[in-house]
């Protein structure tokens, strides 16, 4: 069982950068692919970011690409969301996910879910 806590949520302004961080529980966390998704109120969750297991590789919503960047760092079982240029339409509770190696855009090939971080981006 992999348990992932998110951290570094908060009130941002727009044009402003955050940095989201999700930590594993445990070295078996280096074997699987990590994803971010976001759900906004009222809305389903989506897809943002993902990352292979190796971090060789990664993955990209259209609205997100070119402003945020997916990151791991296998020493810490960390892995990161890097957010800049922030908009309104980024407000959401981020999660993080894991599965097995191979990242996906899918949200039902995630075993593993974090809590989420409540990301608000407001003049």
């Amino acid at each position: 069982q992999v348990q992932l806590v998110e951290s570094g949520g908060g009130l941002v302004q727009p044009g402003d950068s955050l940095r989201l961080s999700c930590e594993a529980s445990e070295r078996a966390a280096t074997r699987y692919a990590m994803g971010w998704f976001r759900q906004a109120p009222g809305k389903d969750r989506k897809f943002v970011a993902a990352i292979t297991w190796s971090g060789g590789s990664t993955y990209y919503a259209d609205s997100v690409k070119a402003r945020f960047t997916i990151s791991r760092d296998n020493a810490k079982n960390t892995v990161y969301l890097q957010m800049n240029s922030l908009k309104p339409e980024d407000t959401a509770v981020y999660y993080c996910a894991a599965r097995p190696f191979y990242g996906s855009r899918l949200e039902h090939d995630y075993a593993y879910w974090g809590q989420g971080t409540q990301v608000t981006v407001s003049s």
